[in-house]
């Protein structure tokens, strides 16, 4: 059963963030197709392998995730705050092989009830969200117990050495380059802070190149909401 949609009250800050980065999210339109043909394609059927029922997609970009459910999903609810990336998306979902309804909204402030999702899904985002916690937080709320977060993420590197380039873009051009994105994130931590338990987690460098550049440190996996 699909469920309507519920828009979030809308605040200043808020409106600001859908404001975004309106040439950055024309870029990364245009590079996402090569992105996938570079092992995208293959990073997002394995994030989304075993997802299953009522899925919640935050910061879903231009719908790129959408050709790849799989038919155990029986419906997405995507949220994307950036209008032009939302436009995309909206195109993109029409397409898509499951019932998918995109809408606005920012991952601080997400309009659903208590576990409400089987499944809640988390694509090169939480990089570039203003408060990480709260998103993840948010997540959490916004399962079920027992649901699974699926997340395909830039973490910060092993390396000390990547970790202080990383770093030091992210003081200087990166966040202006890159609509907002932070490299040097221990985002796997901050999931495990959110409440969630691991099942499984993949470490992998894509692009893949030696050396490894500093946006290449990913994680893929699942946690479950206990």
């Amino acid at each position: 059963m699909t469920r309507p949609w519920r828009p979030a009250a809308s605040s200043p800050r808020d409106r600001a963030r859908r404001r975004g980065h309106p040439l950055f999210a024309r870029f990364y339109a245009r590079a996402g197709p090569a992105m996938d043909r570079g092992g995208g394609t293959e990073h997002r059927r394995a994030l989304l392998a075993g997802a299953a029922g009522r899925v919640l997609e935050v910061g879903a970009g231009a719908g790129a995730n959408f050709a790849h459910y799989p038919p155990e999903v029986t419906q997405v609810v995507a949220v994307e705050p950036e209008p032009h990336l939302r436009g995309l998306a909206t195109a993109a979902a029409a397409a898509a092989p499951v019932p998918v309804e995109v809408t606005d909204g920012v991952a601080e402030h997400l309009a659903v009830p208590d576990g409400d999702f089987d499944a809640v899904v988390a694509c090169l985002m939480l990089c570039s969200v203003s408060d990480r916690a709260a998103a993840l937080a948010e997540m959490h709320r916004a399962l079920r117990p027992g649901g699974r977060l699926h997340f395909f993420e830039h973490v910060r590197a092993a390396s000390p050495a990547l970790r202080r380039v990383q770093r030091t873009l992210d003081a200087t051009v990166w966040p202006l380059l890159s609509g907002g994105c932070h490299l040097a994130n221990d985002t796997e931590a901050a999931i495990e802070r959110a409440g969630f338990t691991y099942e499984r987690v993949t470490h992998l460098n894509w692009p893949d190149s030696n050396p490894p550049m500093p946006q290449a440190p990913h994680i893929l996996g699942t946690a479950t909401r206990p």
